[in-house]
């Protein structure tokens, strides 16, 4: 089979996994407010659940090693999506969402772990590499579509639970469009693991900037919506915010594609991306709708550009550990994931609003973009035997 199709097949699974799966909640929050499901502070804790599991589910996908565990991760990190989805049209209040949440989170990192490590050899092998990179446009595209068809709901009247069950179509349709054509995994040699060099070493950095970078971006990527709910007073023009910020992420993602490779240059570019949102997420606190639309261009416009760039930059510290690293460095990003919603939460029980985790998150960014711009000999890796090659059965 074509590694165009195959690569095409990994686009709309990674499409619906994060677009729908990991970040429909995010369209979703103004309805279960206004319906007086939840709170805003629970909905920094239903959040915070979602980014619990994606944690979990980096961490497992970290020791599957076998073609076997591969595909079952993969097939069932799908089949969750879909049917996580279609049970949250009967949830109702604080703890059915945040159990469905949850196991979202689980089984998007699972996809997002196991697509990467198929995807980008697979692209790499057909001497295609900026097809590679373009998978990851697929989240964006997946978010643009959930925030038209939120906007589209918004004009129809329809109830949050409504939106869930036509989100849960869509996933079903492009979940089986693809299922056969996904790339399938296959045993590799045994490895005899690398010496430790500087650059080696660098993947505990990297670690850390992508923690920092998950701090940063998630709070306007969780809360973006009802920030523009509140400013547009519940119109249906703050339903415009989202599937911008996905269209945005997306177009970031060709971009980028599009640089010369030239693995000096990709910390100068993964700097620029940090720094960029950072600007993105002191914008919206502007609290105004030029504010708000400068944060949907600074901070979507990098957010699928800067995870390509820190994979891009992992395969280049280490070739020969792509699957273990993706999952750590998932894992670590699940970490500052998990970590921002639970400081919006905090802020918004201790002062009534998200100004200051949106001035601790952008901070965060800019020590990320400096951290990406030293040298990648300093410091040994905080993560240990990170950059070991994985050794497959």
């Amino acid at each position: 089979m074509s590694p165009l199709i195959r690569l095409s097949a990994c686009f709309v699974a990674l499409m619906m996994a994060m677009g729908i799966g990991r970040f429909a909640l995010t369209p979703q929050m103004p309805h279960l407010l206004s319906e007086g499901q939840i709170d805003l502070t629970a909905a920094g804790l239903i959040a915070a659940a979602n980014y619990l599991g994606y944690l979990l589910g980096a961490v497992d996908a970290m020791f599957a090693h076998r073609p076997q565990q591969v595909q079952r991760r993969l097939h069932g990190g799908l089949w969750l999506c879909v049917l996580l989805t279609l049970a949250s049209f009967w949830a109702n209040g604080f703890w059915s969402h945040l159990l469905l949440r949850f196991g979202t989170g689980v089984a998007s990192a699972w996809v997002l772990v196991m697509i990467t490590s198929l995807s980008q050899p697979l692209a790499a092998a057909a001497g295609r590499p900026r097809l590679g990179a373009l998978v990851f446009a697929g989240p964006g595209l997946g978010i643009f579509l959930t925030g038209l068809l939120a906007l589209v709901s918004h004009l129809l009247n329809q109830t949050s639970a409504t939106l869930w069950l036509i989100y849960a179509a869509a996933a079903l349709v492009m979940m089986l469009g693809v299922w056969r054509l996904l790339p399938t995994p296959v045993a590799t040699a045994t490895m005899v693991a690398a010496p430790v060099s500087p650059s080696n070493r660098g993947i505990g950095r990297l670690a850390l900037i992508y923690a920092l970078y998950g701090v940063g971006y998630i709070i306007p990527a969780t809360f973006l919506s009802q920030m523009a709910n509140a400013q547009f007073h519940g119109q249906w023009q703050a339903d415009l915010f989202w599937p911008c910020f996905g269209l945005s992420a997306a177009i970031g993602v060709v971009l980028v594609s599009l640089r010369r490779h030239d693995p000096e240059t990709t910390r100068h570019w993964l700097m620029a991306t940090l720094c960029l949102q950072a600007a993105g997420v002191f914008a919206c606190l502007l609290g105004s709708g030029i504010g708000l639309a400068l944060g949907v261009i600074l901070c979507g416009t990098p957010f699928l550009a800067c995870m390509q760039l820190v994979m891009q930059r992992s395969r280049e510290l280490a070739p020969h550990a792509t699957q273990r690293n993706a999952g750590m460095l998932t894992a670590c990003f699940a970490v500052g994931q998990l970590s921002g919603p639970l400081l919006a939460a905090l802020s918004s029980h201790f002062s009534g609003g998200l100004h200051l985790a949106l001035v601790i998150a952008g901070s965060g960014l800019l020590i990320a973009g400096g951290l990406a711009m030293q040298s990648t000999s300093a410091g040994p890796a905080p993560c240990a035997n990170a950059d070991a090659a994985t050794a497959r059965r």
